[in-house]
């Protein structure tokens, strides 16, 4: 079956997409009037949804250690809670282990499986895995085969999907489906649909590695959305999301939580059920919460550098 047949008859499963209906929707989400004591609720509520990341070359234990403490605290003056969770690669697993200890309610998750490409043979992705559990992540973040996904190898990248999830053990899995080169919201679906079906309940499908030019946006995130409320209510089964990359301040931020709460409800207003895949939107949360408590804006070196969001 070619490519093209193959993506029809998965279409044809799990119904097409309305662009313009979407983008009519998420436009309506950024006119909502959030103020006071709520919008200091939403602020607090997306902190804890935060997966503190770094992701670079020059990472180092120290700068691991660093931002470690940052989740535990990220800020002594601010009555607000800790993030969900430390986002590193694989190497960087034990020395944030080492940082957090073991009684903390902040997790470590770790990109595996060739992040960002996913350019390397299964083995050597599932060994990556393998290697991050057992120096004591509690997620994994994993990435599709979008190469498979576009050649319409749809049972393939189910069983890599499946592969991963057996590697995880008990470790949560979140499924990157990297939109920007999924390209339209047809894949979008469809591709999420692909992860869903073969996910434990409360595994995460995410939109982005951060490492390419479009990331999370509300249309992207809008379609992952409704692509969960569609998968439970045909299942039953809740699938948790996380928007990655690209939102940077807590108005943004504020924008995406409106759209979880209208699309999917209060159950996914919590940091088991959605997360933010960003770092440099942590300050700027803290920003605003400082501001709703002082009513004055701090300069942003008043706050501790976190690390490049992704």
């Amino acid at each position: 079956m070619s490519a093209t047949a193959s993506f029809r008859r998965l279409l044809n499963e799990v119904g097409p997409v309305d662009q313009v209906g979407i983008d009519e929707r998420v436009a309506k989400f950024t006119t909502r009037s959030i103020k006071k004591a709520s919008k200091v609720k939403g602020l607090k509520l997306a902190v804890s949804m935060v997966d503190l990341t770094t992701l670079e070359g020059k990472d180092t234990p120290g700068k691991v250690a660093s931002l470690c403490q940052k989740a535990l605290a990220p800020h002594d003056g601010l009555d607000c809670p800790q993030v969900a969770a430390v986002c590193v690669y694989p190497a960087m697993v034990k020395h944030a282990r080492r940082a957090l200890g073991e009684d903390t309610a902040v997790r470590i998750a770790s990109v595996a499986t060739a992040f960002p490409s996913g350019q390397a043979p299964l083995k050597t992705r599932l060994a990556e895995v393998t290697a991050a559990v057992g120096d004591g992540a509690d997620e994994i973040d994993m990435v599709i085969n979008r190469g498979a996904f576009l050649a319409g190898e749809f049972q393939r990248v189910q069983d890599e999907i499946v592969a991963v999830r057996e590697a995880c053990g008990e470790a949560t899995l979140k499924v990157i489906l990297e939109v920007s080169e999924l390209e339209t919201y047809d894949n979008i679906r469809a591709a999420s649909f692909l992860a869903m079906r073969v996910l434990r309940p409360d595994d995460f499908i995410k939109t982005s590695t951060g490492k390419t030019s479009l990331n999370a946006t509300l249309g992207n995130n809008q379609v992952m959305l409704e692509a969960i409320r569609d998968f439970y209510l045909a299942t039953g089964v809740a699938i948790a999301m996380k928007p990655a990359g690209g939102i940077r301040t807590a108005k943004q931020a504020l924008h995406f939580l409106v759209a979880v709460k209208e699309t999917l409800g209060d159950e996914w207003l919590n940091n088991t059920r959605y997360r933010f895949g960003a770092s440099s939107l942590l300050n700027d949360l803290l920003r605003q919460l400082e501001k709703e408590k002082t009513g004055a804006y701090q300069a942003p070196y008043y706050f501790s550098e976190a690390a490049e969001s992704y």
